[in-house]
């Protein structure tokens, strides 16, 4: 599973935690999640999230 992390404000999109207060479940994937999906902290979109190099 793989991290995702906000360019603007930090916020880390986990896919093994998902999102469930915007409806996105655990383990689910970054390329499943809708484009629509926005950041729920600042609001950016999908497209400004950069993927975490472990």
């Amino acid at each position: 599973m793989r991290r995702y992390q906000c360019r603007f404000c930090s916020h880390v999109y986990d896919e093994n935690l998902g999102d469930p207060d915007s409806g996105i479940a655990p383990g689910t994937r970054w390329d499943d999640i809708p484009d629509g999906w926005m950041c729920p902290e600042c609001g950016a979109e999908k497209s400004d999230y950069d993927l975490i190099e472990d």
